[in-house]
């Protein structure tokens, strides 16, 4: 019995192989988010896989998120997070929250964490990376304008220090949140902060990791998983509602990523386990992949 676990251990390496081989030395930008990082072994599960990309020379990018542990600080303040259009409504206040869960929180235990596994990881500030402007109001479900306060879109990326780690077989690990040319700090949407990184980094791949399965046809059915999207199918499955709310962001930013030269965008669900390396080292895949 143990000889044939060990063999079947063999089995899967070999499997993973060829993958191994094509991937070697490519970039991959992985964004990190959703409910799949609040459990703490999902968490180390998932950062053991990235450490996994690094070890067989692929060259990971880490963009995270926070949303859950934000908003639980918010309530904590007395405030109600809100969102439109898969935007979170970001006044004042909200924004130094931000800055304080993503920068003096959520990044320094990921770094941490990839180190106790015996992985290379380096942390950096969005404020850093990502040059932003304000995004201008947003319709809501009402069809009203809404200001959505200190929230951005990227524009451009200083990325310096991004390809300076990439280079020393490091894993940069970066927030998403960005500064204005006049050092104003937005708040960036990670996906999109993801996908912007992607592109201007001409990613082989674009990973979103989070708590749903991929593009689903009923968000209550599994079955209903669509495994494949093309650029072209995006506006359509938003139009009729199937892609909607925190989704929309993350097709958008595929979408934009593509067109940017990114090889292929994956979303999948952190909570299975050993998700990231199951959608990469396997022919058959786990989640959704949006393609040109």
């Amino acid at each position: 019995m143990h000889q044939r676990t060990e063999l079947e251990k063999a089995e899967v390496l070999l499997e993973a192989l060829p993958f191994i081989q094509r991937f070697r030395g490519q970039t991959f930008v992985i964004k990190y988010g959703g409910s799949a990082m609040e459990d703490e072994h999902v968490v180390e599960r998932l950062l053991r896989d990235v450490v996994f990309l690094e070890a067989v020379g692929v060259h990971p990018v880490l963009v995270h998120g926070g949303g859950k542990a934000i908003t639980q600080r918010m309530r904590e303040a007395g405030q109600v997070a809100r969102f439109v259009s898969g935007l979170r409504v970001t006044d004042a206040t909200a924004i130094k929250i931000v800055e304080e869960v993503l920068d003096g929180v959520i990044r320094p235990k990921i770094v941490e964490m990839m180190k106790s596994f015996g992985g290379r990881a380096e942390g950096f500030s969005g404020r850093d990376v990502f040059i932003a402007r304000k995004l201008p109001p947003q319709i809501d479900g009402k069809r009203q304008l809404v200001d959505v306060g200190f929230v951005g879109e990227v524009v451009s990326l200083r990325l310096d220090e991004t390809r300076e780690a990439l280079e020393r077989g490091v894993v940069p690990v970066i927030s998403p949140v960005g500064r204005t040319e006049e050092g104003v700090v937005l708040n960036v949407n990670a996906d999109v902060a993801a996908g912007a990184m992607a592109g201007a980094l001409h990613a082989a791949k674009m990973i979103y990791v989070s708590d749903v399965l991929g593009v689903m046809r009923d968000v209550k059915d599994p079955n209903s998983l669509i495994p494949t999207v093309t650029r072209e199918n995006v506006a359509r499955l938003i139009e009729d509602e199937i892609i909607e709310g925190g989704m929309i962001p993350k097709v958008q930013s595929a979408v934009a990523a593509l067109g940017q030269g990114v090889g292929k965008v994956h979303l999948i669900d952190g909570r299975i386990p050993h998700a990231l390396l199951l959608e990469i080292f396997t022919t058959r895949g786990i989640g959704t992949e949006i393609v040109t």
